[in-house]
């Protein structure tokens, strides 16, 4: 059964012709990552596919009973309310029969009418065929996987932060009863935890799933087809991440070999029918200039493939320092307390020159203060960070702020470096600032183009330490990319937060994980580390098990086995009498309400 048929698309911005002509199929159950870089209508897609957007011309057909939730902006909320009311919103409909059924509790105390009974009757129906009596426990475990603690569900959401608000809408989302989720960068402001349990949530779920993401360990996790918008058309790849990342390069070059042949042909064909004018001019004969007109006529029915576009890479790199000691940093009995809550608790560490060291934990847990006590920016309660004397380092925060954001792209470099307009302009052109893009006010950039502006000015300085807080947040897959080039080629130390999975599988020779205060060291890469934790988890389970199993079963297994056997059978020969029970009992009430009614 198809979820959505889309066919000769047609959407403009003004004159801006965002989608053209864009045809595709997504069937039901099928999990696709929409891809495309910045503006190639991603967004502009999931609004006409939610009918929240219309469109110039084309169809989008969407059989009748197929209900979509739509992960996109964060709505607003009434004054005051809380988070749980912000997931009750979900239940909207049951809340309604709930209020429904209420009023009609309340009328029948008062009097009994046939009427009203019946009505409740089904009304009670309904609430329970919508799933209203399991409303609880599935706000629970909704707010358990997203790790929305009760302290937090009391909350009121508007106080809340951008990425807590993100977490409650996704919460929100995933309660409604949809056959088709539209994803919108899910995992923004997840951490690894959640979004692990988000990846399995979309793998269980049956319906059909359509997501937009940056998150390419994500992607290759859940997606089963790749939709990719290029130029107002979109070209579709049967396989997870991994798979389209080979086969787009594997159709760039047989297009490239395809156009350089036909490139190839006319211009042997072009040179042909040029001499042959020549001849026939010199020997003045019209039959040699026939042929050469049905060369060229030849030439105008060739195909053409368009050449295919590669997008320049941006290939600046950090300008490196040379560090001649052993030790980086070192933390000495570092403690820090937050509203009573002991974040950080007597930690005891050394970093070491060359270590690529992710620092790894849930929200809130202290990575991000752990940075800022590092770099001076935040004193601890006891205890002291201390760097190495030559040791020079840049800082990507996750928060990137500018000391004058009123001023241009342009401006903010020419004053930071004192250089010409000229000199500025080649910098900038280096890291995708060019033409009108360089006036652009800081203040008014994307998140994206902040992290490249903050990259811009960091790679201009020699550094032997790079500490990045979430380095890819707001980044494109490009982009990502290109930050993880400058980063491959770095040759000194890396301390870094992160949650791209992706990111930190490339870089990562050590883990520290923040938990409770103190800080578990793992020597080794993201994937052992994660096979260790998994393995850890299975012993202690195991163990668990043998230690609740009954001793009479390792001395007397056989009468052991025999009294359980027995203890079944009474327990279901029980089970079987209450059942029976349950039936009378059910029959008898249906009789005394029948009677009840004929009085």
């Amino acid at each position: 059964m198809i979820s959505f048929s889309v066919n000769e698309l047609n959407k403009y911005y003004g004159a801006n012709h965002v989608l053209k002509g864009l045809s595709f199929e997504i069937f039901e159950g099928e999990k696709v990552g929409l891809l495309g870089k910045n503006g190639a209508g991603k967004s502009t897609l999931f609004k006409i596919l939610a009918g929240i957007e219309g469109y110039e011309s084309g169809n989008v057909a969407i059989p009748n009973g197929v209900k979509v939730g739509v992960l996109d902006q964060i709505p607003d909320y009434p004054e005051g309310y809380s988070v749980m009311d912000v997931l009750m919103t979900a239940f909207e409909k049951h809340l309604s029969l709930k209020q429904e059924m209420n009023k009609l509790e309340h009328e029948m105390a008062v009097h009994y009418d046939e009427k009203i009974m019946k009505r409740y009757g089904e009304i009670q129906a309904s609430f329970e065929a919508l799933g209203g009596y399991t409303i609880e426990s599935e706000i629970a475990k909704i707010c358990n996987g997203l790790q929305i603690s009760l302290d937090m569900q009391k909350q009121e959401f508007k106080l809340l932060s951008g990425g807590e608000k993100t977490k409650i809408n996704l919460g929100r989302i995933l309660l409604k009863n949809t056959n088709v989720l539209l994803l919108d960068e899910p995992t923004n402001h997840l951490d690894i935890s959640s979004t692990e349990w988000i990846e399995e949530f979309i793998k269980q779920y049956k319906g059909t799933v359509i997501i937009i993401s940056h998150d390419r360990y994500f992607l290759d996790n859940v997606v089963t087809r790749i939709a990719e918008i290029v130029e107002g058309k979109v070209e579709l790849y049967q396989g997870n991440y991994s798979y389209y990342v080979v086969e787009k390069e594997n159709r760039y070059m047989q297009q490239l070999t395809q156009y350089q042949q036909e490139q190839k042909k006319i211009q042997q064909l072009e040179l042909a029918a040029r001499k042959m004018h020549e001849w026939a001019n010199n020997a003045d004969n019209p039959a040699m200039h026939k042929r050469a007109f049905a060369i060229e006529k030849r030439i105008e029915r060739l195909e053409n493939t368009d050449k295919p576009l590669k997008e320049k890479a941006i290939t600046a790199t950090f300008n490196q320092e040379s560090f001649s000691g052993k030790e980086i940093a070192v933390f000495k009995e570092i403690s820090k307390t937050y509203n009573e809550n002991r974040i950080l608790d007597n930690i005891n560490m050394t970093l070491y020159k060359g270590d690529r060291i992710a620092l790894l934990g849930r929200n809130g847990c202290g990575k991000t203060t752990l940075l800022r006590i590092v770099t001076g920016e935040e004193q601890p309660d006891t205890g002291a960070a201390k760097l190495g004397e030559s040791i020079k380092y840049a800082l990507l925060q996750q928060d990137i702020v500018f000391e004058k954001p009123e001023k241009t792209v342009l401006d903010t470099i020419r004053y930071e470096f004192e250089i010409s307009d000229s000199a500025a302009r080649n910098i900038l052109a280096v890291y995708k600032f060019r033409g009108n893009d360089v006036f652009k006010k800081v203040e008014s950039l994307s998140g994206g183009e902040r992290t490249r502006l903050r990259l811009c000015l960091l790679m201009q300085n020699d550094v032997n330490m790079l500490i990045l807080d979430e380095p890819t947040n707001h980044l494109d897959i490009a982009s990502r990319e290109w930050i993880e080039e400058c980063v491959e080629n770095f040759e000194g130390t890396i301390l870094f937060v992160s949650h791209d999975r992706y990111f930190i599988s490339r870089f990562a020779d050590k883990i520290w994980e923040l938990e409770d205060g103190k800080i578990n060291i793992f020597n080794g890469t993201y994937e052992e580390y994660r096979e260790s934790k998994e393995k850890a988890i299975k012993t202690n389970a195991e163990k668990l098990v043998v230690k609740e199993k009954p001793k009479v079963q390792m001395k007397q297994p056989i009468k052991a086995i025999e009294l359980e056997i027995g203890q079944i059978e009474s327990d279901y020969v029980r089970l079987q009498e209450l059942l029976q029970k349950k039936e009378d009992l059910t029959d008898k009430l249906d009789v005394l309400y029948q009677n009840w009614m004929d009085c």
